[in-house]
């Protein structure tokens, strides 16, 4: 039942019960035959509504850590704090990474064409990027600064305003991080999520400013860039972090937990014998699987084509995130004869 052309026809069906247009037997039989992806408005609507909450999530996010930065941004020029000032850009470069997230989300909701056959998804994917590249530069700028102040010590004044607006850090950037990472973990979005975990750094670094305002008030002149270089230090744990998660997700990189997951659901369908190539990627925030299953030589087209659709429902339902599973059916090989699947999942996992 193996098909010569099952990688160039990618069918999609609006009822699994509705038989197709009949144009003669063979016509019918090449329909059974081929790959199967039942991708229905009942999951598209929950992938554009995912991307309307990341939007949201994105906007919100921009007003909270603008109205942030600007409060902080005039306490700077009264102060004089580097330390604030390293913090101020990094919640203006936070806030402003909302824009490509923003441009990759609306992007992501666009139909697949004849040139983007997969979408506008990996869009998301390279937003990713921009936020590291973005992360980089403003930990290349907290550096400069605090070492140029590290050399050239300077007062800093009103440090009750200081220690405010540190707390007002804080608080803006804690809020920001709890709410992007949930959401990006409910929608699947890694640049979401890293730029979640990249808020919530920024808010511990708004509290060490504390500390350098803390030193300041004690005497101590060279507290405040000392601050700053940690400040940068800690900017570079969250550049780590978020440049691995942006990789991982350019690389096709899953979670090994979901592929185990569909190879035991996928075990346990009725009339499937064995489960061969099994891939899982990433498309923005959307997952996509493709599947060989082994099946009973002896089984008719119609039943094999039954197998694979209900090998189809059964990981939609049980994979996260999974939007459309493109499943292929083989027959069981002869005694003496290697199905070619098989052969290639067991040297994968050698």
């Amino acid at each position: 039942m193996s098909d010569p052309h099952r990688h160039d026809r990618h069918h999609r069906h609006p009822r699994h019960d509705e038989p197709t247009p009949s144009h003669g037997r063979w016509h019918r039989l090449a329909h059974r035959l081929t790959p199967h992806s039942h991708e229905s408005a009942d999951k598209l609507d929950p992938a554009l509504e995912s991307s309307a909450r990341g939007l949201r999530a994105l906007w919100v996010s921009l007003a909270v850590l603008g109205a942030t930065a600007m409060a902080q941004a005039a306490v700077v020029v009264a102060s004089g704090s580097v330390a604030l000032l390293g913090d101020t850009v990094h919640n203006t470069a936070d806030a402003l990474t909302a824009v490509p997230l923003g441009v990759a989300f609306v992007l992501g909701r666009r139909a697949a064409t004849r040139r983007f056959t997969y979408g506008y998804g990996r869009a998301e994917d390279l937003a990713g990027v921009v936020i590291v590249l973005t992360i980089a530069a403003s930990a290349v700028l907290a550096a400069w600064t605090a070492v140029d102040r590290l050399f050239d010590p300077r007062p800093v004044a009103h440090l009750p305003a200081v220690a405010a607006a540190a707390l007002a850090g804080f608080a803006g950037n804690e809020w920001v991080a709890r709410y992007r990472i949930r959401v990006g973990r409910e929608i699947g979005s890694a640049a979401l999520v890293a730029d979640g975990l990249h808020a919530r750094t920024d808010g511990f670094t708004s509290l060490a400013v504390l500390l350098s305002a803390g030193g300041a008030a004690l005497g101590w002149r060279l507290a405040d860039p000392v601050v700053g270089l940690a400040i940068t230090a800690a900017i570079t744990l969250v550049l780590r972090d978020a440049a691995r998660e942006v990789f991982r997700r350019l690389m096709d990189a899953v979670d090994p937990a979901l592929v185990d997951r569909a190879e035991r659901v996928l075990g346990e369908v009725p009339g499937v014998r064995g489960v061969g190539e099994l891939r899982l990627r990433w498309i923005g925030h959307r997952l996509r699987a493709e599947v060989a299953l082994v099946v009973d030589g002896e089984v008719t087209v119609r039943r094999a084509h039954r197998i694979a659709v209900e090998a189809e429902h059964a990981l939609l339902h049980a994979v996260p995130r999974l939007t459309a599973a493109l499943v292929h059916a083989d027959p069981a090989p002869t005694p003496g004869e290697t199905d070619p699947h098989l052969a290639l999942a067991h040297h994968a996992g050698a």
